[in-house]
């Protein structure tokens, strides 16, 4: 089961007691944006198997949306952030770099 520690309250919650988000730190278009963006941002979505950056939201908890780097293929948990930071930070990105040496990080 896979277990995520939410940074706002600080519980370690498994995945019954969260909601999934989808991709975090997508390039949000508003009014005036192309159809080509537009379309982007709706429906173009990593799947990667290995590392990726998902939303999640502590939902019986304290309801907050957090940020969580894992695994997609051996569920590993690197980390957890808060929703408001703009790119992951610095020292969850060297974590990730230490246990998967071939990884080429975001992009």
């Amino acid at each position: 089961m896979l277990t995520l520690t939410c940074p706002c309250c600080g519980v370690a919650a498994e995945e019954t007691e969260l909601a999934p988000g989808g991709e975090a730190h997508l390039k949000r278009f508003g009014p005036g944006a192309s159809d080509e963006d537009f379309e982007t941002y709706m429906f173009a979505r990593k799947n990667p198997k290995g590392v990726h950056f998902e939303r999640w939201r502590h939902a019986y908890g304290c309801g907050k949306w957090f940020l969580a780097a894992r695994c997609t293929a051996t569920l590993e948990v690197f980390g957890t952030y808060p929703a408001q930071t703009t790119e992951p930070p610095a020292d969850l990105i060297a974590r990730i770099k230490t246990r998967r040496p071939d990884w080429e990080g975001c992009k």
